[in-house]
């Protein structure tokens, strides 16, 4: 395989921009640009979108600046968006309906401006554990690493803790139950005569 033919991805975990969303969301878009032609028909989608959506999106995203350049040099109908980390994104949106427009633009609004890498890990911790990944078998014995189940004598038999001491406080509760019972009966024959 040629160096040229292959694409070389950047590697690394996952995470969020400085913590953000921990305390308080910080949108990371910072400009939109909308660049299209006046009359051609690819465009007819942005300029429905800027006719009619636009207004609402500004009010619900006051954070970011909208820039509308509508201009012959402009052939493809695209939306340039430049993020908080310097990124620059472009989405071209050539023959797009305007509700697809407005999805690109909100998916644009939601993103963090950092290029696509590939994951090491699918979790990662700013303070990893000194003992180790729990698994289910991590506080038991290590005879079951090679047994096989369903086994024919288990040994791990869930054994009742204290069984002599708490079969020695139910016998000690039954006599003074029939003790009572006694002494309730020559109560109750000594009232009667």
């Amino acid at each position: 395989m040629s160096l040229t033919s292959s694409v070389i991805r950047p590697t690394g975990y996952l995470s969020s921009i400085l913590q953000n969303g921990v305390g308080r969301y910080v949108c990371q878009l910072q400009r939109l640009t909308f660049q299209f032609h006046k009359s051609s028909k690819e465009a007819m989608g942005v300029r429905e979108f800027v006719e009619q959506d636009i207004v609402d999106f500004a009010k619900q995203n006051p954070q970011i600046v909208l820039y509308v350049t509508p201009h012959e040099k402009y052939r493809d109908p695209k939306v340039v968006a430049e993020f908080l980390n310097g990124n620059v994104r472009k989405v071209h949106l050539l023959n797009k309906p305007r509700d697809e427009v407005l999805k690109d633009v909100e998916l644009l609004s939601a993103q963090s401006g950092r290029d696509i890498i590939k994951m090491r890990k699918w979790w990662h911790t700013d303070n990893p554990s000194v003992q180790g990944m729990w698994h289910p078998f991590t506080n038991k014995p290590t005879n079951l690493n090679v047994a096989e189940f369903p086994m024919k004598n288990p040994s791990l038999q869930v054994k009742a803790r204290h069984t002599k001491l708490s079969e020695e406080v139910m016998d000690n509760l039954r006599k003074e139950l029939k003790s009572n019972e006694c002494d309730v009966k020559k109560v109750e024959s000594s009232h009667e005569s």
